[in-house]
């Protein structure tokens, strides 16, 4: 966990190094998504791909408070909470490309990369408001089997209108587990503006009717949301129940690689360009003697990286169609389809 650190400039309490880590990560994760996208432009991706360019703050923020032992949820547009996360950005690209070399041996794709053995990483999922029931049944086993992990639970706007978003959290009010959820909210369920079907400007206060504690922030400052995670996660952790945290983010894409989001104003975006994250942040560190080509360094080192990611994902091979059924839940089910 990234702690705080002495003033360096006029009203900057956090150190360079820590800033220059959230730098970094916010660039790789921007970078592997345009990488992403341009592939699938190319045709070298089966299927669609959901980006989330232009909400890197609040994936580098939220997860600069997890630590090792916690446990996450993701969603459909999840890459960069694994990149956020550690995950390795070879792999990752390896599984949109459908790829053996993937973290799910090419069978999951763009909205089912997983990592349980390294990272507790639970699994993007493709529908809306799954990863809230998955990430309140981990939060129950921890608290069942008396461990310090808190599970970390992401999810964006839409979802919090699906039931599983009431069922759960009221399950783990009343349980008290350790369990933090991290709402991305753009303003947009897939082409539907978010206030145009639910009746409160933000969309945290709803934990209230449940006595859960929230908040509120602005996703293109990684440092505020790390706070407010850091807040939830400790909370979590003292063993004082569920916390929600609400990002207020942009996504400049539509809501899924190539939907040119005619349905939203122009205004939406001259705003978003105007608060980019990435660009703001490296306003801070310019005012604390970082260099121009020092952020450009960096913007580089991710570049190649994502160049030798999307390499490494095209030059290796599919899987085997005769391992289909492999690391299937079902695979030793008596009712399977397969048998």
């Amino acid at each position: 966990m990234k702690t705080l650190a002495t003033k360096k400039n006029a009203g900057e309490q956090y150190s360079k190094e820590m800033l220059m880590d959230l730098y970094r990560t916010m660039v790789r994760v921007r970078a592997f998504e345009e990488h992403a996208a341009e592939c699938f432009t190319k045709g070298m991706l089966a299927g669609n791909i959901h980006l989330s360019i232009g909400q890197e703050a609040a994936a580098a923020g939220a997860f600069a408070a997890i630590q090792p032992e916690d446990y996450f949820t993701s969603t459909h547009r999840g890459h960069g909470h694994a990149i956020a996360r550690g995950m390795d950005a070879d792999r990752c690209m390896a599984e949109l490309f459908g790829k053996r070399t993937g973290y799910c041996k090419g069978k999951g794709g763009s909205m089912h990369i997983a990592d349980m053995e390294k990272m507790n990483h639970l699994g993007a999922n493709g529908i809306v408001g799954a990863g809230q029931l998955i990430s309140a049944g981990s939060a129950l086993a921890s608290k069942i089997m008396g461990d310090k992990s808190v599970t970390v639970g992401c999810f964006g706007d839409s979802s919090t209108n699906e039931g599983s978003f009431h069922e759960s959290l009221n399950m783990a009010a009343t349980w008290k587990l350790p369990m933090v959820w991290f709402i991305e909210n753009n303003c947009y369920g897939v082409s539907t503006e978010i206030h145009r079907v639910t009746n409160t400007p933000d969309l945290a206060t709803r934990a209230a009717a449940y006595d859960v504690p929230f908040a509120v922030v602005d996703g293109t400052d990684p440092t505020e949301v790390y706070e407010a995670m850091k807040t939830a996660m400790d909370h979590a952790r003292s063993g004082k129940g569920p916390y929600v945290v609400e990002a207020k983010v942009y996504r400049y894409q539509g809501h899924y690689c190539g939907d040119p989001a005619v349905y939203r104003p122009k205004e939406y975006m001259e705003t978003a360009l105007e608060n980019d994250c990435i660009e703001k942040l490296g306003k801070r560190l310019s005012a604390l003697g970082v260099t121009d080509a020092e952020l450009e360094e960096i913007k580089q080192a991710a570049q190649t990286e994502m160049d030798e990611a999307v390499k490494f994902a095209d030059e290796s091979p599919y899987p085997d169609p005769a391992e289909v059924t492999d690391d299937m839940y079902t695979a030793d089910n008596e009712r399977c389809v397969a048998r």
